[in-house]
């Protein structure tokens, strides 16, 4: 059983309060990567209340986004027709939520039909903060497991950002493809 990891598909992430010209130039790659994968499909979607700049994040980021019931915290249209389940909501980078839901839905699999969880792929945004912190949860969680970032379908908040994400993540024995 291979799993794909979809991070924050978000419209405030691509082109909203954080968007990026990058973000937007991904949504047709990771569209393709869910319609093609062979495998459960997991999404993630930062989630923030009224209250985010009062919050640790906010005093550090100051710009609102993703507050739960906002176009900005719905995932991208293209990305939101293809999900099949709920969206693991998240209100930190990283998600021990989303390895508690991978690891259920693995068991209950391996019960039914005796697969193994191959790989984990994550993709989505953004490569620096949230999909960097997931991919090392989920590498700490199964440590045996292969777990590959696709570049191709990961955008940062700078190009170079996205490029360090990417060695960080090559140095903890993270698969990246799709770079160049």
């Amino acid at each position: 059983m291979k799993v794909l990891v979809v991070v924050d598909m978000q419209n405030d992430f691509i082109d909203g309060a954080l968007g990026t010209k990058e973000a937007r130039g991904i949504v047709p790659k990771v569209e393709e990567k869910i319609k093609g994968f062979d495998g459960k499909v997991f999404f993630t979607r930062d989630t923030h209340e009224d209250n985010y700049l009062d919050t640790q994040e906010g005093k550090n980021l100051p710009v609102v986004h993703c507050v739960k019931g906002t176009k900005g915290w719905e995932l991208h249209p293209q990305i939101e027709r293809l999900r099949e389940s709920l969206p693991v909501d998240k209100p930190a980078f990283g998600s021990v939520e989303l390895s508690h839901a991978i690891k259920e839905y693995f068991m209950e699999e391996m019960a039914l039909c005796g697969e193994a969880l191959e790989s984990i792929t994550v993709i989505g945004l953004c490569t620096d903060i949230c999909v960097i912190s997931n991919a090392m949860i989920l590498k700490a969680v199964f440590p045996e497991v292969p777990v590959v970032v696709d570049a191709a379908c990961c955008a940062g908040v700078t190009p170079k950002s996205h490029k360090n994400a990417l060695e960080a993540m090559k140095i903890c024995q993270i698969k990246v493809e799709n770079e160049g």
